[in-house]
């Protein structure tokens, strides 16, 4: 990479340098350096040339802008981010989606196992697979220990359930337990961010040594004592300052509701405040937030951290050494020096300078490959979808005694959301025949119109990659329970999900549920049924606010003509 001006992130003065790179490392940096006969040349003369940008703080969910994996990680590419943090994943999801990743043009991710409390923040929507709950020291240290084995880059707790002044609260995580999930944490080698948006809190976090806060204290303005404290914990702070941006709300069309500057206004004093104070700010967005997208989000953070303070320069050292540093990579990447990953963004402008530029991306280079822009390969957002695999016939026999289906895959809960949620318990149990075992589901349902409980089945490990299904006609099973509505719900990629009703006794009975039978439940997210995206299937009922329900379940399966499997 030829006649750019360098900003390493180290500090120094920008330059203009000659970068070698041979495979994903960079192995010369300097003025006079000779480029290798057989050397590919980039020729970047006139344009500005950073380590490549990060995003600490992101979500790779449906309810993001935009909602698919591979748009998402184009998004980031597009933008000139390298690597990012996603906090969205169940632990299980993990595995396939690195290996996927890894088949398509994208960022590095780090994936972040989650911990709250019970009744608290990231614990209201998802099943104890997707956020452990802990409550004690000895469940702090559990709920580490839970998740190791599935090899997480970080761990994100859910520690203060303060919900932003603007709903009701959550419950919150005390400090023993937050230390001894952080103690546990760094035995592993693992960082650990929490979900913390007050002061109390924050001061909590940095008694119970966690590396960094995941968002900015708002509730009030920060003393200097506090300040102090804060800074000798040598805590940082990701501040998410994009999410709470009151004004990217008037870009919603048809948005009225009135944006809450003054706790904006409070975050803005407190990331000015704790920089001059030498605490380390990192970058991260909450993007896959409503009005937060993917991508975009991140320059807009650069642009709200100026705002709040910092010069240009030093808003680019948080979106690279920095948040390196608070990830723990600053070995790896966040810097362009020999023998640091070759993950380099290049931007037309200067925006050392002028913080305006950092929309001009010129190219995205990840692991020494050009990704985006200059010397990039032609390709197009979304690129990278697997093709589906068939189905197998058996999807659950409810054999195994490990939690686990007969696709070796992990069944979840999934209860109703919000703070008050049907209790559940499921699992497996010896049928009353004694010839093997069936599922159980017993749940107390909340007091709610929209009272749920079930078990879904993924297809896939995580419900990560499609399935094909057209092979078969539909879904059998042998089912019996309480005279509850019952229904049965098919999952596609990017959240398409189609349901239909279906009759049980009390008394055994197989049925056979078509596919022609199936509608769309959600027509945001719905498509046609074509029975080549499918990712679960999952049986559940909706019986009556504080209603006692049961249900049981065998041998679920798909089928092919005439109902025969």
């Amino acid at each position: 990479m030829v006649g750019g001006m360098v900003f390493d992130g180290t500090g120094a003065v920008p330059r203009r340098v000659t970068v070698v790179i041979d495979n994903d490392r960079i192995t010369a940096v300097g003025r006079d350096v000779a480029v290798p006969a057989d050397a590919r040349v980039i020729d970047v003369h006139g344009m500005a040339v950073t380590p490549g940008l990060y995003d600490l703080h992101t979500h790779w969910g449906l309810e993001g802008t935009p909602a698919d994996v591979p748009s998402i990680a184009h998004a980031y590419l597009v933008s000139g981010v390298t690597t990012v943090n996603d906090f969205n994943e169940e632990t299980e999801a993990f595995a396939p989606l690195r290996a996927w990743l890894a088949q398509m043009p994208a960022p590095h991710v780090n994936f972040a196992a989650r911990i709250s409390t019970p009744g608290g923040h990231g614990a209201d929507w998802s099943d104890q697979d997707t956020t452990r709950w802990a409550s004690t020291a000895a469940s702090g240290k559990a709920a580490i220990d839970s998740v190791v084995a599935y090899h997480p880059d970080l761990i994100k707790i859910f520690s203060d359930g303060w919900r932003y002044g603007r709903m009701p609260d959550d419950t919150s995580m005390n400090e023993q337990t937050l230390a001894a999930a952080v103690v546990e944490a760094h035995a592993d080698h693992l960082k650990v961010m929490t979900h913390t948006v007050t002061v109390e809190r924050g001061l909590l976090a940095a008694r119970a040594k966690v590396d960094s806060l995941a968002h900015s204290m708002q509730d009030r303005v920060l003393t200097s004592a506090e300040i102090a404290t804060i800074r000798a914990s040598g805590m940082g702070d990701v501040a998410t300052l994009a999410v709470y941006d009151p004004d990217k709300w008037r870009r919603v069309p048809g948005h009225k509701a009135a944006p809450n500057t003054r706790l904006f206004d409070n975050a803005l004093k407190n990331v000015r405040k704790l920089y001059r104070a030498g605490v380390p700010i990192g970058v991260g967005t909450d993007a896959g937030m409503p009005a937060t997208p993917h991508g975009e989000s991140t320059l807009h953070e650069l642009e709200l951290l100026v705002r709040a303070g910092l010069t240009p320069a030093q808003a680019l050292l948080a979106a690279t050494r920095i948040s390196a540093t608070l990830e723990g990579q600053q070995a790896d990447r966040g810097t362009i020096a020999p023998g640091m990953r070759a993950d380099i963004t290049v931007f037309n402008g200067r925006p050392w300078k002028h913080i305006a530029d950092i929309h001009h991306v010129a190219m995205t280079m990840v692991d020494g490959r050009p990704l985006f822009g200059l010397g990039a390969p032609a390709q197009a957002s979304g690129t990278g979808w697997p093709t589906a695999v068939p189905a197998a016939r058996l999807i659950d026999d409810f054999e195994r005694a490990d939690g686990r289906s007969s696709l070796n895959t992990l069944r979840r809960d999934t209860m109703d959301w919000g703070q008050d949620r049907t209790e559940e318990v499921s699992g497996t149990m010896p049928s009353e025949t004694g010839k093997g075992k069936i599922l159980f589901i017993a749940a107390r349902m909340a007091d709610k119109k929209d009272a749920y409980a079930g078990v879904a089945v993924p297809l896939s490990p995580g419900s990560v990659l499609p399935v094909d299904v057209t092979a078969y006609k539909g879904v059998t099973l042998a089912i019996r329970g309480a005279p509850c509505p019952t229904r049965l719900t098919v999952t596609g990629t990017v959240g398409a999900t189609w349901s239909t009703p279906v009759n049980i006794t009390r008394g055994w009975q197989t049925i056979n549920v078509p596919f022609t039978a199936l509608h769309v439940v959600d027509p945001k997210t719905g498509r046609l049924w074509t029975g080549r995206d499918v990712t679960e299937v999952e049986i559940g009922q909706g019986c009556p606010a504080e209603h006692k329900s049961w249900l049981q379940a065998d041998n679920l399966a798909f089928y092919t003509r005439g109902g025969n499997r």
